[in-house]
């Protein structure tokens, strides 16, 4: 059972004794099958025995990470319940004082932030609720015999306590305009061939096995495939609030670097990942002029079925020279809508970035090109690495990153936008 990573820099990792203690529980000598039925954690033990006792057994890494992860919710918890309380009185007394019907774009913003109060309430009270239920199976253990069983669920309520502290801790960092939004990320192609191909793949299903550990799941709405059956470009949208504010620090090229017995010669096959604000009931304050765009075609979409090329809508914006496509949707109506979406939110956040007023006053030669942004090198022979371009840090489980475990990557990128 491999852990997951924290956010926080500091917190205690998970180790991975646990998974290695489930996998060999079976073949523990008599001797230490004797000891763990016997061993009693009653008065008559010093705290230094029992501690020697879980070092035994293997379960001291395990009982401490479990006894640090409900301290640091018992240290945050009541005092963010309070203050999240306290934001949705004072919402609500603005509601009260403010006519809703007089000025219908604030009373939605008073109504989106309640909600969102509303959630954070609902998910700090789970919090404390899961951080007493884990102390309280390991007060039981320390009663009782030393239980695997009770172990395993102390250790299973941790990790829920660990996951919902690291999304609130998160949630209060993302500052942005647009980190509340769902997401929609595009792969594509660094070069044509097979093993570029299976990179992007891998890409892929690491976005989506990050969702599905957050209890999300990504929507697989465009996957262009090449001559042999690999991917040469794929688009994900995430529905979920905070998606973009957690995934905009991917944004950039992402290298994968093989070099086979040792030789100095690397294979390297690139993948380029782009991601924008996927908009959750909320419209957009601007308008693109038709005569601002430009109907293109991709020749990427060339071998693909007819009548899918034909769904295609390429759009590019002349001013800035930006461009987008869809192809996943029905009917050319429905992709052209969902490129104009696409468009607006793009020339947002490069608004955004360059801090001008709108989106009339972006400047063309300050436009940062995704393909000259190198985020990220994973290294898979002669040994595996993951590094991190722009925070420098260095991950040695490449496996468990390619599994979706990215959730420390994501923290470190959060915390330098939230420094800057």
């Amino acid at each position: 059972m491999a852990a997951e990573p924290v956010f926080v820099s500091g917190a205690t990792a998970i180790p991975s004794k646990f998974q290695s203690f489930t996998r060999n529980i079976n073949d523990k000598s008599q001797a230490k099958l004797l000891l763990y039925s016997r061993v009693r954690a009653s008065q008559k033990h010093s705290m230094d025995d029992k501690n020697n006792v879980y070092k035994q057994l293997g379960l001291f890494s395990l009982k401490k990470n479990i006894e640090d992860t409900v301290l640091r919710a018992e240290m945050l918890a009541p005092t963010a319940l309070e203050h999240e309380e306290a934001r949705r009185i004072k919402q609500e007394e603005m509601i009260h004082e403010c006519n809703l019907w007089e000025d219908p774009a604030k009373s939605n913003e008073i109504l989106i932030k309640l909600a969102g109060s509303a959630k954070a309430i609902d998910a700090l009270k789970d919090l404390k609720y899961k951080a007493e239920e884990a102390k309280l199976i390991s007060q039981l253990v320390e009663m009782e015999a030393i239980n695997y069983q009770l172990f395993k669920q102390a250790y299973t309520a941790s990790l829920d306590v660990r996951k919902l502290l690291d999304q609130y801790e998160m949630s209060r960092l993302l500052k942005g305009p647009y980190d509340k939004q769902g997401a929609c990320v595009v792969i594509r192609a660094g070069s044509k061939g097979l093993n570029h191909e299976i990179w992007k793949e891998e890409l892929l299903n690491m976005y989506v096995k990050w969702a599905e550990k957050l209890g999300y799941k990504g929507r697989l709405v465009e996957k262009h495939t090449s001559m042999h059956g690999g991917i040469e470009s794929a688009t994900i949208e995430f529905e979920f609030e905070c998606a973009y504010g957690y995934l905009s620090g991917e944004r950039g090229i992402h290298h994968k670097i093989n070099s086979q017995n040792g030789s100095v010669h690397h294979e390297v096959t690139t993948a380029c990942v782009d991601v924008v604000p996927l908009f959750l009931g909320t419209g957009f304050d601007f308008q693109i002029d038709d005569e601002e765009l430009i109907v293109s075609c991709s020749p990427s979409l060339l071998r693909d079925r007819k009548s899918r090329t034909e769904l295609t809508v390429c759009l590019q914006h002349i001013p800035t020279g930006i461009s987008v496509q869809s192809s996943g949707e029905r009917s050319h109506f429905a992709n052209k809508v969902k490129a104009h979406n696409r468009l607006k939110a793009k020339l947002l956040v490069i608004a955004e970035e360059q801090k001008v007023c709108d989106v009339s006053s972006i400047r063309r030669a300050d436009i940062v090109d995704e393909w000259q942004k190198e985020t990220r090198r994973y290294v898979s022979q002669p040994y595996k690495l993951v590094q991190d371009v722009r925070t420098g840090i260095e991950l040695p489980d490449l496996n468990s990153i390619l599994d979706g475990n990215i959730n420390t990557l994501i923290g470190a990128h959060i915390n330098i936008r939230h420094t800057e």
